[in-house]
């Protein structure tokens, strides 16, 4: 069963974000995760979300989409995404 890693991001250093963007899609592929949303407009139907920037990847499975989160591949990325934006990350289980 798929699984998707849902992303809000809100950055504050465009530089450091942009050497994160570069080094996280080898990452990504590396578990078979592929991106979905990659920082497209969004458009708020309902409430008041409107994300700065929104990433969505799809990953084979649950476990899969952990192990790319605990992965030594993704230590350096992910330290460098913490320090120039805050995200709210989540894994939600696809049908």
């Amino acid at each position: 069963m798929p699984a998707f890693v849902i992303v809000e991001i809100k950055i504050h250093d465009q530089e450091l974000y942009r050497s994160y963007t570069l080094l996280t899609p080898e990452t990504i592929a590396s578990f078979g995760g592929e991106f979905v949303v990659r920082g497209g407009e969004t458009i708020s139907l309902e409430g008041d979300w409107i994300p700065e920037r929104l990433v969505v990847l799809k990953f084979p499975t649950v476990e899969t989409a952990q192990e790319w989160w605990n992965s030594e591949a993704y230590s350096k990325p992910k330290k460098i995404r913490q320090k120039a934006a805050t995200t709210k990350m989540i894994i939600a289980a696809g049908i």
